[in-house]
């Protein structure tokens, strides 16, 4: 790629509105995790021609062996653009789920190269069309509030602009430019479920993406509402002495006794991530004045429910 033609300038604006809409006012530092598949680069082509301080980056992971020359071939864009573009690399894999591995790793590694070039944010390409596949996926495992908003606009210092574009929008950018992206075999792979879910979706029109990030939107709102209301209660109906978080439950209704919970335990254990069928058996078991263990808390029912370390396993 050697010469860059001319964005267009509707796309442009609703990018910067887009972008401005989540970053605030002000200049930010940014940075793109640039993959090279078509929602990346288009989201690279934006950023370069709206944005003040742009970097980018491209992880490469190691699991093909076109991983490498695919990240060369994205810093060739990058260059044209005047993009400053870094190829990071990953451990090598462990045995597992690669998907989950590579998701975790990937965005260490960004946040890594984001703090050694103090940028204020990381974009990623996530659009409508993800968002609408997110939401149906985590409804077939019955996620709840959280869950079901989907993919967040913000989370931390991760940003996503592009959640009200449609994919096919930005590959015709891609296409204004004579610009060919990467195709990663797994997006065809029916192994995975998101591929297959995908395919599905080509044949239903009639679900609409703009309609999910609508609801993953009002979602995200409940969530985060639902949240507030936990500490809140927390803050007044709760207490803390000699390492012991007590609360009264009664009345509450479950997702805020979940809630709660969740909470009561991270102020003993900070790591405590109870799996959501734990929580929900150690619930029951407080409302039936038991005690058990979880995550490393000990938590006992009663008139108040009680959260302490539990003491270490004793060796046989």
């Amino acid at each position: 790629m050697n010469q860059v033609r001319t964005l267009d300038e509707t796309a442009a604006a609703r990018f910067l509105r887009d972008f401005r809409a989540i970053a605030g006012p002000g200049k930010k530092r940014v940075g793109l995790a640039v993959s090279g598949g078509p929602d990346s680069l288009a989201l690279l082509l934006l950023a370069a021609e709206t944005l003040d301080h742009v970097e980018a980056a491209t992880v490469d992971h190691g699991l093909r062996p076109e991983g490498a020359s695919e990240a060369r071939y994205v810093s060739g864009i990058a260059k044209a653009l005047a993009v400053r573009h870094s190829i990071l690399t990953l451990p090598p894999k462990p045995a597992g789920n690669t998907s989950a591995w590579a998701r975790v790793k990937r965005y260490e590694v960004l946040e890594r190269w984001a703090d050694a070039l103090e940028l204020d944010l990381i974009l990623t390409a996530h659009h409508a069309d993800d968002q609408l596949e997110t939401m149906i996926m985590r409804l077939n495992r019955g996620a709840g509030v959280g869950g079901m908003a989907g993919i967040r606009t913000l989370r931390g210092r991760i940003a996503r602009p592009l959640m009200t574009w449609r994919k096919a929008e930005l590959v015709a950018l891609l296409d204004a430019q004579d610009i060919e992206a990467v195709d990663d075999p797994s997006n065809h792979d029916d192994r995975y479920d998101r591929a297959r879910l995908r395919r599905a979706l080509e044949q239903a029109s009639w679900l609409d993406p703009a309609g999910a990030v609508r609801a993953g939107a009002a979602l995200a709102s409940a969530d985060q509402a639902l949240d507030w209301a936990a500490d809140d209660y927390l803050s007044r109906r709760g207490a803390v002495a000699l390492g012991i978080v007590s609360l009264d439950a009664k009345g509450l209704p479950h997702e805020l006794v979940r809630r709660i919970v969740v909470k009561c335990m991270a102020q003993v254990v900070p790591e405590a991530a109870p799996r959501s069928d734990e929580l929900d058996r150690m619930i029951r078991a407080l409302w039936a004045r038991k005690v058990c263990t979880l995550g490393g808390v000990k938590c006992a029912g009663g008139d108040f429910w009680t959260f302490q370390k539990a003491p270490p396993r004793r060796k046989n």
